[in-house]
């Protein structure tokens, strides 16, 4: 049995959490410009959200791809990392040359199909460093993969106001990230079992219990996050109409504070319980969905409303794939969190449509009020998952084989 030094496991999360942030920036790139680009590609409000769509669905393929060929087990995560990595900076970096709509939609799906090559596989390379306080690791890779989100916000605040510089220096972010996992990163000593997807055991997925609550957790959580991810620059733009660049200020602090939930959130897991974690970030970000948008004429309660929606709207995030780790048919695994992924990122398009529709026809109130029902659903099936016998993290000393841990989250 292999042990390494606590020093080089944390060493390892850092750098894998460092190339994490860098190679989602472009995930929201075109959302942190997207009043620019709605003057540039002639862009209407109704379908200013399709850019976003289109990265959400080409996740959701790019993952189904991979996951049916096992490409997560072909090739060595940290290479994923670098090839997905590549792809997304290109792919962002065709917006620069669009001429049109269409143009930057096909591009937007591009770079969420690369980025199932990045964010998958890097849950993977970290999870081979850690069983003791996986928990905590996998909270601190979720919130790299939120600061990563949330970076194209920081760079319109405090650098060029022209959306190509920002769209040029994410892409080469997203290609740093890449080359810093497949150089520096090195792989852990625990290998443990891959779980295939195989689509002729989806039937069995859906009937088993604990395994649909655990989704309709994260189906809850997922009608919430994206959704406040892709309009609250919008909000904030409107909460503070004569400074753009605090309103991006804003913005990035209120998706980038999620880094620091995602962290207590894992810790809560650990200590506690995943349920509980979960459970405790839903209730209070549905709260804050609740009231948020009605604090409109208020920029300093809006500001505020938000960090906190901010720090619990992620939280959650680690934890529903852990949860079907531990309660799934072992030989079912990979189908199972394949499932869970791709229905969560295709519920994400249908908030991310209609918050703005529903903000034209009448306000911000009443748009977020339509994230309400996802995290209290979640909230709900949670408690009812507490209920089931699910058994209790791995706390095992790092010194022994590790539980299993699927390359999807």
């Amino acid at each position: 049995m292999t042990t390494e030094p606590d020093a080089d496991r944390w060493r390892q999360l850092a750098i894998l959490a460092v190339a994490m942030v860098l190679s989602m920036s472009t995930w929201f790139s075109t959302a942190a410009v997207l009043p620019q680009l709605r003057v540039e590609l002639d862009v209407s409000s109704i379908t200013s959200s399709l850019p976003a769509i289109a990265v959400q669905l080409g996740f959701v393929a790019g993952a189904l791809v991979s996951a049916t060929f096992s490409l997560a087990d072909r090739i060595p995560p940290r290479r994923m990392v670098l090839l997905g990595s590549i792809g997304a900076a290109l792919a962002n970096a065709l917006l620069l040359v669009a001429d049109g709509l269409p143009f930057a939609i096909q591009s937007r799906f591009l770079v969420g199909a690369a980025l199932a090559g990045v964010y998958p596989p890097a849950l993977k390379a970290m999870s081979a460093w850690f069983v003791r306080g996986r928990g905590l690791a996998l909270g601190v890779m979720v919130g790299a993969l939120t600061l990563g989100s949330a970076l194209p916000r920081l760079l319109r605040s405090v650098g060029s106001p022209r959306w190509q510089v920002v769209i040029a220096l994410t892409s080469a972010l997203t290609l740093l990230g890449g080359v810093i996992a497949d150089r520096l990163a090195r792989d852990g000593p625990f290998v443990f079992p891959s779980a295939p997807f195989v689509p002729a055991q989806i039937r069995m997925v859906l009937t088993n219990r604990r395994v649909m609550l655990a989704s309709l957790g994260y189906f809850g959580h997922m009608w919430e996050l994206y959704a406040m991810w892709a309009w609250i620059g919008v909000f904030y733009a409107e909460v503070l109409p004569d400074r753009p660049a605090a309103a991006a200020l804003a913005t990035f602090a209120a998706i980038a504070v999620g880094s620091v939930g995602s962290v207590v959130g894992g810790l809560i897991s650990d200590r506690s319980s995943r349920t509980t974690a979960a459970g405790l970030a839903m209730a209070v970000s549905g709260s804050m969905a609740l009231v948020v948008g009605f604090a409109v004429e208020r920029p300093l309660l809006a500001v505020v409303l938000g960090l906190v929606w901010g720090l619990w709207v992620v939280a959650d995030s680690a934890q529903f794939s852990t949860i079907v780790t531990e309660v799934a048919d072992q030989r079912f695994v990979g189908t199972a969190l394949t499932v869970q992924l791709a229905l969560g990122f295709v519920l994400t398009v249908f908030t991310i449509f209609l918050v703005p529709w529903v903000r034209d026809l009448s306000s911000w109130g009443v748009a977020f009020l339509l994230l309400v029902p996802g995290p209290f659903l979640g909230v709900a099936a949670m408690a009812r998952l507490a209920r089931q016998p699910v058994p209790q993290p791995d706390r095992r000393p790092d010194t022994q084989e590790p539980a299993f841990v699927s390359p999807f989250f």
